[in-house]
């Protein structure tokens, strides 16, 4: 599906942008915890257990999830895309970790209220499955031009950039090593995209005990800047 006006590639860069109104920033998604516990405190260490989240977290679960609904979504199928969003839920491994996708699913949703993309028939039947993001997420796509792999390299540009501002401020480190992770997640993002749109259902999977067990302990750290 091809835009020449390019209006779709501004809806992605818009979805993407740290400064969309569903609260990316406030989480760390257990990082801050691994701060804490787990030894991540240096430039090198960060960058390592950032791309191995990407790879082996946000590849095999969200965005493989997000692959499949956006042509669900296209083609009017809610029933696969009620499962997608049964399956975001039931995998979520921690209360933080699922408190934050259904937060951040009811902000997106409200955002598409206001933003005349999706249709109401859309978004109501979005409101009846109480939406995870990725399935939030897949919508907003969904109501664009917009490729499916555009849209997924815009989801994980935007996770990069707010998983980045959170080793900036939890290590923490300066602006310049920001932007060196950064680029290193913009160059490892596109396998990534590619490896979520080639899983099947059955390959998909949410099995990351080490961020599940820090994400678990950062419900009780002390002292503590995000919300997970």
């Amino acid at each position: 599906m091809q835009d020449p006006s390019g209006a779709s590639l501004l809806q992605l860069i818009w979805l993407a942008s740290p400064a969309l109104p569903v609260g990316g920033f406030s989480y760390s998604e257990g990082l801050e915890a691994a701060v804490d516990r787990a030894g991540v405190a240096t430039e090198s260490i960060a960058s390592d257990w950032l791309v191995d989240q990407l790879q082996l977290s946000l590849a095999r679960s969200d965005l493989a999830v997000i692959a499949q609904a956006i042509p669900a979504w296209r083609r009017a199928d809610t029933e696969r895309v009620d499962a997608l969003n049964a399956w975001i839920l039931h995998t979520r491994e921690t209360s933080e970790l699922r408190a934050q996708t259904e937060q951040m699913g009811r902000s997106l949703l409200e955002w598409l209220r206001n933003h005349h993309t999706a249709t109401p028939e859309q978004i109501a039947a979005c409101a009846a499955m109480q939406p995870t993001y990725p399935i939030a997420y897949a919508l907003a796509v969904a109501a664009t031009q917009a490729g499916v792999r555009d849209g997924l390299l815009a989801f994980a540009f935007g996770w990069a950039e707010n998983m980045t501002q959170s080793a900036i401020k939890a290590v923490p480190l300066g602006q310049s090593a920001g932007q060196r992770i950064l680029a290193r997640m913009a160059a490892e993002i596109p396998a990534a995209v590619d490896q979520a749109m080639a899983m099947p259902d059955e390959d998909r999977q949410a099995f990351s005990p080490m961020l599940a067990i820090l994400s678990a302990q950062h419900e009780t750290q002390y002292s503590r800047l995000f919300r997970s």
